[in-house]
């Protein structure tokens, strides 16, 4: 199976994960990240994971999202086995299926915003036109048509976070994960991304490590995490 098609075994569930553990070595201690999590997502299901920095909440949204690899455990995502390929059918896997919007926002610096938002599509190989106009309406989307020419340095904290959102969405994948999107904002810059994330629910599977009890009341679901567990 390809991740090209998006078409996987099992179309109630968006994400299956059992039994997942994930071990770092540091400075030769070995860390317990995720302690034998399981979680089961269905597909356009709006899942918050909220608890203390540490828990391991970044460490399950970057298996879910490919970027990473249990130690030991199973995860798929829309029918497709992650644990059992290698990089480059990751890397598609990403392409395709996976919009992630990382807490320090992760822009190309020598990019403006359109560029930034029009890059994975070039990724994708969509003709020049298509990403164009597709650019200009996610630009439109996030209310930053008047900073299309800008480049990263000059965008306040709230307008980087809009525009890795925009290019979190310019392949329409059908899974965004989203990592502390209002945890470096102030209150009203903030409750603009919850506008965002609340245009999501109900078209997009969305899961989102957060400590915003506004985003809490935004979910379908909520589960807590402590210590690599959910609790």
């Amino acid at each position: 199976m390809t991740p090209h098609s998006r078409s996987g075994s099992n179309k109630e569930k968006a994400i299956m994960a059992s039994s997942l553990r994930k071990e770092y070595a540091v400075g030769g201690i070995v860390v317990e990240a995720l302690k034998g999590v399981d979680l089961e997502v269905a597909e356009r299901e709006f899942v918050a994971v909220h608890g203390p920095s540490g828990a391991g909440k970044t460490t399950l949204l970057n298996i879910v999202g490919g970027l990473d690899r249990p130690t030991a455990g199973k995860i798929s995502v829309f029918g497709l086995d992650l644990a059992g390929h290698g990089e480059s059918f990751l890397a598609t896997f990403r392409c395709v299926y996976v919009g992630y919007v990382f807490q320090s926002y992760n822009l190309i610096s020598t990019l403006t915003t359109l560029e930034n938002i029009a890059f994975p599509m070039q990724l994708a190989k969509w003709p020049d036109d298509r990403v164009e106009k597709r650019a200009k309406e996610l630009l439109q989307l996030v209310g930053l048509t008047n900073r299309a020419d800008h480049f990263p340095s000059q965008l306040s904290g709230g307008e980087m976070q809009r525009a890795a959102f925009a290019r979190a969405l310019a392949n329409d994948p059908p899974l965004v994960l989203v990592d502390e999107p209002t945890g470096n904002l102030d209150l009203d810059t903030g409750q603009k991304i919850i506008r965002v994330l609340e245009g999501l629910k109900g078209e997009k599977t969305v899961v989102v490590a957060t400590h915003d009890r506004r985003i809490l009341g935004v979910a379908t679901r909520v589960l807590a995490m402590y210590d690599g567990r959910f609790v």
